[in-house]
């Protein structure tokens, strides 16, 4: 059972507020790279640079064994900080709003706890990726060989989660998020004046047939078994108010908890699209932009996440096979080409958590000696030594 110290507990907490007064973002996360590549030389561990561009991985070896890989997110949002503490972000325009500034602290501390007690035979990567707000770091670490680079038999991940308290663990046996699609609809019809509609073909008339029949695609061509949620949240179209307008665009998002429901999505909304405006005389076309799958979690690693927040100090509850949220995540990536686990660590204390991606969040320090003891505890309960 790991127990960690004082110091590195202090030495966490400091970390996470450098990392909030300055946020980088995706891709461009240099001088936070710069700080964790350095401190993982000062633990002893074998440090890689470069891959996803700004991504570190640092690999502890203690004897024969498995090999599994400890993975954190390390870049900001682009929200203006609305909150006036001492460590507020210092770069204009960006902030950590996610916790990714704890996650990274967190992961550093696991390392320097697990370089100063080898408790386990095997190897640990512990895995840096840049670039998770929606630029799809992950998928760039997976395609430049990192199972390849690095091989594993397992990888694992936390997210702080408001709504859930602090000394609570929630993780599930299937999906724990959403996939997360874009669509970019244009429906051209004909121009005309608005007194004089007959001489035309409103887009305007067929896109509100069209949001409806795609809220109805969910209830009425979809298993109620299915959670999918279809929101419209863009709508273009016109200049002047007497003229009805030549085209209409409309965009918003798709999120699925399976990859089988959502490429049944796919095929029915472009179908919708294509079909519903024609009686207007009007012309539909979908153009995707297509997102994170399914965070999706392996049942196995999931019940050795479960059994190491069990045997964690700190931990007071476990919830097994628990909802989960349609919010989106690119650790789906690793998780698709690798077994796994993605779990949440409980943010709310006496006073709850603002939501994440709020200018107003600030990551809960308390939380930090719980995430570094859930996965060291997971270490050395997997790779025994």
């Amino acid at each position: 059972m790991a127990v960690i110290s004082g110091q590195i507990i202090g030495q966490a907490k400091q970390w996470r507020r450098d990392f909030h007064r300055r946020p980088e973002p995706g891709l461009h996360e240099h001088g936070t790279a710069k700080i964790i590549s350095e401190l993982l030389v000062s633990f002893g561990l074998e440090v890689h640079t470069g891959i996803a561009e700004t991504g570190v991985i640092a690999t502890l070896r203690h004897g024969e064994g498995p090999s599994i890989g400890l993975r954190a997110d390390i870049d900001a949002l682009p929200i203006h900080e609305l909150n006036d503490f001492a460590h507020r972000s210092q770069n204009p325009g960006l902030m950590h709003a996610c916790g990714h500034d704890g996650h990274t602290s967190i992961l550093l501390g696991a390392a320097k706890y697990l370089s100063e007690n080898r408790h386990f035979r095997g190897t640990v990567h512990f895995i840096f990726q840049p670039a998770e707000e929606n630029l799809g770091g992950g998928e760039m670490m997976v395609k430049e060989g990192l199972f390849e680079r690095f091989p594993m038999q397992a990888v694992y991940a936390l997210h702080n989660w408001p709504g859930l308290p602090v000394g609570e663990v929630a993780v599930s046996q299937g999906p724990m998020m959403a996939s997360q699609d874009n669509f970019y609809i244009t429906l051209t019809g004909k121009g005309c004046h608005a007194a004089m509609p007959e001489l035309g073909a409103d887009p305007v008339v067929a896109g509100a047939q069209l949001i409806l029949s795609l809220q109805s695609l969910i209830s009425r061509r979809l298993s109620p078994l299915e959670q999918t949620v279809i929101s419209l949240t863009q709508l273009q179209a016109g200049e002047a108010i007497n003229v009805i307008p030549e085209t209409l665009h409309m965009s918003g998002t798709l999120r699925c908890l399976s990859n089988k429901t959502r490429e049944t999505c796919w095929r029915l909304i472009e179908e919708y699209v294509n079909a519903v405006p024609l009686p207007y005389g009007v012309k539909g076309e979908v153009r995707w932009e297509r997102g994170y799958p399914v965070t999706q979690n392996h049942a196995a690693q999931a019940e050795i996440v479960r059994d190491a927040a069990k045997n964690t100090p700190g931990i007071q509850k476990v919830h097994f096979n628990n909802a989960p949220s349609m919010a989106a995540e690119d650790f789906a990536y690793l998780l698709e080409a690798c077994p796994g686990a993605y779990f949440w660590l409980g943010a709310d204390g006496a006073t709850p958590s603002a939501s994440l991606h709020s200018p107003r969040y600030d990551f809960n320090d308390d939380i930090i000696p719980l995430g570094i003891g859930v996965l060291t505890t997971l270490v050395e309960r997997e790779l025994k030594a």
